[in-house]
């Protein structure tokens, strides 16, 4: 890998060394996930899934957009077992509660399930989504430093970009190199987490302590032109790929618990009942959960919701696995990590059920 920035960002060195030694230890405990014996009464991956919950279940769940959704609706008091919702979102969040086991469900973009693999915590993937129209503008944009001299994309060849290896922001960066022809030894790449510690990427850029970084397209990108484009901060597109993939990702010892197992089966169902849900009360979720839970200006919230959707759900795994295989083959080299087959990333007894709970609920 390129030499990281010799500097970085005002508090961005006890971030990431902290990052740094998490990931660390997620390695060094790998083969404590990779060679636990199954416990007694443990369930297949390969048996059906159980369609009796049993007394007691709770599922710890990280997602609290969907949380929103389910408790305004009142979903969740119809259901046999108990969820336990954990304000926890992004990849290296995700993984790091997975490894402590205090999680059992997390959201993310479909790089976290990829590297939790390469953490050695196993994971599989029970639902995924994209954009509902594949003309959906890009999940992820440019954001380019003032007075760094990049005016096109061609101008990234010798800058320095912010990286995540963990996050689906390294994927972009990569997938953009790769279209423009240029090598990775051509620029240099600061390895930076983009999702904790607050607005990592946006200082770093602000700062001039790295040329270029990837940026959610809605609120995080339109603040930060409307607070430093006065100062020649500006946006550019990145090339025409997909970067938009979604999971509902588990380790695989909530899978091996039949209880937890088979109140997954239908937390999953409501969760792509969810996506429905949100996808037919856009405003809604804008004025409730957006505004009023985040705080956001509703201005800003109707940007964030819009930019976030609407998303679709295959019945089909066939797109989500190359998806996810073209993100491995592309990562694996970059970051030292052996390629494998984005199959057994993906739980197959899940496959259309994100999809019919979808279908049960259009508005």
């Amino acid at each position: 890998m390129p030499a990281a920035a010799p500097r970085l960002p005002r508090g961005s060195i006890p971030l990431a060394a902290f990052v740094a030694v998490s990931i660390a230890l997620l390695f060094a405990f790998a083969p404590a996930w990779r060679g636990a014996e199954a416990k007694a009464g443990a369930l297949s991956l390969d048996a059906p899934l159980p369609d009796r919950v049993p007394p007691g279940v709770v599922l710890r769940v990280g997602d609290p957009a969907t949380k929103w959704i389910v408790q305004h609706e009142g979903w969740d008091e119809a259901l046999p077992f108990r969820i336990q919702w954990a304000e926890i979102t992004g990849g290296p969040d995700t993984t790091e509660a997975f490894h402590a086991g205090a999680l059992d469900v997390g959201f993310g973009a479909n790089v976290p399930p990829i590297h939790a693999d390469w953490a050695g915590i196993p994971v599989r993937i029970v639902a995924f989504r994209q954009f509902a129209e594949p003309s959906h503008p890009a999940a992820w944009v440019f954001g380019i430093a003032p007075r760094s001299g990049i005016r096109t994309l061609a101008d990234l060849k010798g800058k320095r970009i912010a990286f995540s290896p963990s996050q689906v922001q390294a994927q972009v960066v990569l997938e953009t190199l790769r279209a423009l022809h240029i090598s990775t030894k051509d620029v240099t790449l600061v390895e930076l987490p983009s999702s904790i510690g607050g607005d990592v990427y946006t200082n770093a850029l602000a700062s001039g302590e790295v040329d270029a970084a990837p940026l959610g397209a809605g609120l995080v990108a339109e603040r930060y032109v409307s607070k430093f484009g006065e100062r020649g901060a500006r946006l550019l597109a990145h090339p025409a790929f997909r970067d938009d993939g979604g999971a509902i990702y588990v380790p695989e010892t909530v899978l091996a618990d039949p209880g937890k197992a088979a109140a997954l089966r239908l937390y999953v169902q409501l969760w792509g009942r969810a996506q429905a849900w949100a996808n037919a009360h856009p405003e809604e979720l804008a004025e409730g959960y957006y505004a009023k839970v985040r705080g956001l200006p509703i201005a800003d919230a109707r940007l964030q919701v819009n930019a976030l959707g609407p998303v679709g759900i295959p019945h089909d795994w066939g797109d989500a696995t190359r998806f996810q295989q073209a993100a491995i083959d592309i990562l694996a080299p970059q970051t030292g990590r052996p390629t494998f087959d984005a199959a057994r990333l993906f739980d197959p007894r899940f496959e259309t059920i994100a999809a019919d709970g979808a279908k049960g609920d259009r508005g």
